[in-house]
Parts: C-alpha cells; structure tokens; sequence
C-alpha cells in the first residue's frame, strides 16, 4: 500500500519549487492532492504532472497573509473532498538583506505577515478542521533561518524561528486530539526563486556545506513524505534540519 493511499493533501506554494515537489511526491504515494497557490500563478503544467501520477487534483487560490484567502482555500478542499489529513504550510517569501537599524519597517512588516502570520493563518483554519474529523497532520516549511541566525536577514530568521516555536505549540496543545506538526527546516535549495541569484552568491552558500552543493526540492520532499506519513507517527513537535551538515 503507498503511504499516502487516500489521504487528501493541502499544500500552500505548491505550484513551484519545494512545494511541488512535495505535490508530486504525495501524488505518487496515492494522495488527492490540493496545490493552493498565488492566484495569478500558471498552474496547468503541475496539475498536469499530478494526475500523471494517477493522482486526483486540485487547484485552489490562496494569498497566505490574507486571511479569509486561507478560510476559503481549506474550506474549498474540504467541499471537494470530504476532509483534510496532510497540511504542508510551505508558501513564504526570502528575506532582503540589511541591517536591523536600518531596515524598513514595511519590510520587516511584509515578511513576517507572510512567512509568520500567513503560517498562522493557515493552522487555525487546519486544526479547526483536524478537530472537526478526529486528528491530522500538520508540516511547517521552516529553514535552517528557524533554527540559527543568518546575517542580514533578521527578519526572515525571526519568522522561521518563529515557525519553529509554532509548531512546537500545536504539539503541545494538540497531540492528544490525534493531531501531530513537525517542521522542516532547508538549507538553500536549488529551486526557480533562487534563479536569479547571481552564480557567486550561489557557490558562497553552497560552499556553506560539506557537499559543497545546494539542495534539491526532491531531497527536502522526501523530508515530508517522512512527517506526512505514519513513519513518523512517533514525531510531534520536532524539526528535521535538510541543510548537507551546514549545521555541522
């Protein structure tokens, strides 16, 4: 039996990068997959590249730091499919480099309301549901950021950080309500936002790591499928680091 037989999975930003990878990977262990993105985004190629994996689909907008976005984005999941067993909070933005005394304050303002707040927005709305039909799975698309500082970004750091401190207290407060959260927490990850770094910064941060390489979406979608699945039916309120031993 695949993993994630009959499961119905929401996953915010999976249009593109890590997001769709982690679309893809549950499409192949048998999940109904939910891609909830932007909704200007162009997203007939990944619902294409789900259902060739024999996998129901669906599309539905969200803007992650509007609230009633996320409402309506899960409550549309749940009318077309009955429930909701996985959530992967992934959408959220980079960071912009400064430093703390002189960055704007629209700025800090923006990335937290994204990358913090939206991830709350989101939480609520799935532990409403989770309730609702007697347990769920919850996975929050952190960063290595979450986990030590990365200079400049003070920022993004403190909304992963954040995250981290989150999904701690969903474990917390829900693990006997049948309802786990854990975080993953990348390294710099080759996906198309990353396109437009110019090649020496991209070799500085690989350089970051042992490997001497950056990751790849399909690397950190293993990560979920892990926490998604019932093989980490013991792991609640945890974070796995995928980041090529950068922390090391």
């Amino acid at each position: 039996m695949k993993k994630l037989e009959h499961k119905v999975v929401f996953i915010t930003g999976g249009n593109s990068g890590i997001g769709k990878a982690c679309a893809l990977e549950a499409a192949k262990e048998g999940a109904k997959v939910v891609v909830a993105d932007l909704p200007r985004v162009k997203h007939e190629q990944t619902m294409e590249e789900i259902k060739a994996h024999g996998a129901e689909t669906l599309f539905v907008p969200v803007d992650v730091a509007d609230v009633a976005s996320v409402k309506s984005a899960i409550g549309t999941t749940v009318a077309n499919f009955g429930r909701l067993d996985v959530a992967l909070n992934n959408a959220g933005i980079g960071g912009v480099y400064s430093g703390i005394h002189d960055m704007e304050e629209r700025v800090w303002e923006k990335i937290i309301a994204v990358n913090l707040t939206g991830q709350f927005y989101c939480v609520k709305y799935e532990l409403q549901q989770f309730l609702k039909q007697g347990g769920g799975v919850i996975v929050n698309m952190a960063s290595l950021a979450g986990l030590m500082a990365e200079r400049g970004l003070a920022a993004y750091t403190a909304a992963k950080h954040g995250l981290v401190g989150l999904t701690k207290n969903i474990a917390v407060q829900y693990a006997d309500r049948n309802i786990r959260a854990n975080a993953i927490c990348p390294y710099y990850t080759d996906t198309p936002m990353l396109r437009a770094v110019p090649q020496e910064m991209l070799q500085h941060w690989a350089s970051g790591t042992p490997a001497n390489r950056l990751g790849r979406a399909e690397e950190i979608a293993k990560a979920f499928l892990y926490f998604a699945s019932d093989d980490s039916s013991y792991c609640n309120g945890t974070h796995l680091a995928v980041d090529g031993g950068a922390q090391a």
